[in-house]
């Protein structure tokens, strides 16, 4: 059959996209595209052409609207499916992805390509047993797809399933055929094993970490994950290396917004970037500062892009800002428009390189002054954040080449606590299957920040002090059931080891009260565990190391005015808790101290830290506004009756 006219007019815009595709003129090639469809809108060619142009322009509106009419046209096509779910995850609306995927008729079951598209989906929206299930059927028609056996392996992870995560990494190493996936794989691989306390295979596949953050370029490593390499090395310059090459790889393709052309007058204003708001530990360490921040200089908005859980604490936390601007969904451009239509001063990253973060937002550098807090325990290796917020323990200045962004020191510990929080009465000891009379050490921290050697010395400490237990939190059954049988091997009596479940917060707080030493982790620190063991009164004994994170429960310790509590090496850290376990009358004074003193410690003076923030942001952005560059802010405590607040219009 002859064509028509209007189809041999889309033939030769279609063809002429073609040709500047070839010549890398991807705009043009977008314009000979819209001709295409204008000509004959029932060319599917012009509209699939358009959504993948679209898409390599970044031009993630103008390609949703061209899969959008595809789907319309072919709403059975898995290929229209795959478009039009293509540019709703860039803007991370991933029910919507779900519903078309769940829509499309029994034929598109047989599209391993589209399947692992559903479970991607499932899995963002935080649905990851449902995701399981149609990982597995995608599986069954593309056993080698390495993409989707890694994605099943994060899936495991988020139901506390380490074995089953286990072999889904180990799969995607066998069946990487392009290398894309190996390192991912491989970081996943070893923090899932650490996470199980499957120690046999973890030392071969640490090692094959080492030789790769040792002899791999920085460009090489950006596929290596940053944060499962905090518990596994106290390594500051791999953690680096790591953080740089992932923070250049979220920022591949941004185009940073230009300058803003002048600052309204005003108080200055904040903006704080999180996926945490809601019931999470960085809301519960953070919601009391958000509250006391001083509003006389400061407007607080929070950009939340937390999934909604409904929780006191995300309520809570939701109220404690001036502006609640909900990002979930929407493309990271249009968040970092956002941001810069709030005309934001000083935009606060709390997530860095952990689980939901956001930060090719930073990328598009929507605010003057960037900084990076709390939520990651070291450098983004970021050039898109000015500053990292910590403190002279924690960051040393001595430490400055470990750090992309300049230090920026409070004067005592880095984390905010919640003076305001829960202590209920602790339950008795019987009731917690704690033996009455006995020496309670224990750590509440997650598996993966156990070791071999570790569990050595908590050995040695039990044996070397009579009717005295360890205390472990039951986090997943195949870390108890190792840790029951490592424990035995190093000849320790069953009974002298205590699993307890995880509880809720206010729970777990009266428990801890039934301790009687908690002993830290390292290179991986207790953190938020740490100051909730403070917080009951129970004192904390640690070891700091060359990294950020195993440096925290030395700042929290110091933070507690508790110094003797910081051991100079393991040795050190063994003798001090045989000491503290013999001298019951000291360990109970320890106590005392904590208990009596819990308001007025630094840790936990939620006025005094609040002061000592709102003096830091000021003194960050004086120096902004009198066009330095940025800078390493030694630590000051500031006044408790501050001077007269200076015009910030200017």
């Amino acid at each position: 059959m002859k064509p028509s006219k209007q189809q041999l007019r889309a033939e030769h815009f279609w063809k002429m996209g073609q040709a500047a595709e070839h010549q890398g003129q991807w705009t043009l090639a977008l314009q000979a595209y819209e001709g295409c469809v204008q000509a004959d809108p029932a060319d599917m060619r012009g509209w699939v052409s358009q959504v993948v142009t679209a898409l390599r322009l970044g031009d993630v509106a103008r390609a949703e609207s061209a899969a959008r009419e595809a789907h319309r046209r072919m709403p059975d096509s898995a290929l229209t499916c795959r478009l039009l779910a293509q540019c709703l995850l860039l803007q991370h609306r991933f029910d919507e992805v779900v519903a078309i995927c769940a829509a499309l008729p029994a034929t598109a079951e047989r599209d391993a390509e589209l399947l692992a598209i559903h479970g991607q989906a499932l899995f963002a929206a935080g649905r990851a047993q449902e995701a399981v299930h149609v990982f597995l059927r995608s599986l069954q028609l593309d056993l080698g797809n390495a993409s989707a056996h890694y994605t099943l392996g994060l899936c495991f992870q988020r139901l506390r399933m380490p074995e089953q995560a286990v072999i889904s990494m180990e799969t995607a190493l066998a069946t990487d055929k392009n290398g894309r996936y190996r390192l991912l794989a491989l970081s996943v691989l070893v923090h899932e094993m650490r996470q199980a306390c499957d120690w046999g295979r973890l030392a071969a596949h640490e090692a094959d970490l080492l030789r790769v953050l040792a002899h791999s370029s920085e460009k090489d490593c950006a596929e290596l994950l940053p944060f499962p390499l905090i518990a596994a090395f106290d390594a500051p310059q791999h953690l680096l290396k790591v953080g740089r090459a992932n923070a250049a790889r979220y920022a591949q393709g941004v185009q940073p917004l230009p300058p803003r052309a002048q600052r309204r007058p005003g108080r200055l204003r904040l903006g704080y970037l999180s996926a945490d708001f809601a019931n999470h530990a960085t809301a519960l360490l953070l919601t009391e500062l958000l509250e006391r921040h001083d509003r006389e200089r400061f407007e607080v908005f929070l950009y939340c892009h937390s999934a909604e859980d409904g929780s006191p604490q995300q309520r809570r936390i939701h109220a404690a800002g001036d502006h609640l601007r909900r990002v979930r969904t929407g493309d990271s451009a249009s968040v970092a428009a956002q941001i810069r239509a709030d005309d934001i001063d000083l935009l606060i990253d709390l997530k860095g390189h952990t689980h939901e973060h956001r930060m090719d937002i930073l990328a598009y550098r929507p605010a003057p002054l960037q900084l990076g807090y709390l939520g990651y325990p070291g450098s983004t290796g970021a050039g898109y954040l000015d500053y990292l917020i910590g403190d002279p323990v924690v960051t040393p200045l001595a430490h400055a080449e470990r750090y992309s962004e300049k230090i920026a020191q409070l004067p005592h510990s880095y984390q905010p606590n919640d003076s305001r929080r829960a202590l209920p009465d602790a339950p008795s000891r019987a009731g917690l299957d704690l033996p009455d009379g006995a020496f309670v050490f224990c750590c509440f921290n997650q598996s993966y920040k156990l070791s071999p050697t570790l569990l050595d010395l908590w050995a040695e400490i039990l044996r070397r002090s009579p009717q005295s237990v360890l205390w472990l939190l039951a986090w997943n059954p195949a870390a108890e059931r190792n840790l029951r049988r490592e424990w035995a091997a190093r000849g320790m009596e069953a009974a002298r080891l205590i699993f307890a479940p995880r509880l809720e917060v206010d729970a777990h707080l009266a428990r801890l009260r039934q301790a009687d030493l908690f002993l830290d982790t390292w290179p991986c620190n207790a953190h938020t565990t740490a100051s909730e063991a403070l917080w009951a009164g129970v004192p904390v004994l640690t070891v700091p190391g060359e990294s950020f994170a195993s440096r925290v429960g030395a700042s929290l310790v110091q933070a507690c005015e508790l110094p003797e509590l910081v051991c100079a090496d393991a040795r050190a850290y063994v003798e001090k808790a045989v000491a503290l376990a013999a001298d019951r009358y000291h360990a109970k004074a320890l106590k005392k101290h904590l208990d009596q003193r819990r308001l007025a410690l630094p840790l936990f003076d939620g006025a005094r830290y609040a002061r000592d923030m709102d003096a830091l942001l000021q003194r960050l952005w004086e120096r902004h506004a009198q066009g330095l560059a940025p800078a390493a802010m030694a630590a000051q405590a500031a006044p408790v009756a501050g001077p007269a607040v200076a015009d910030l219009a200017a």
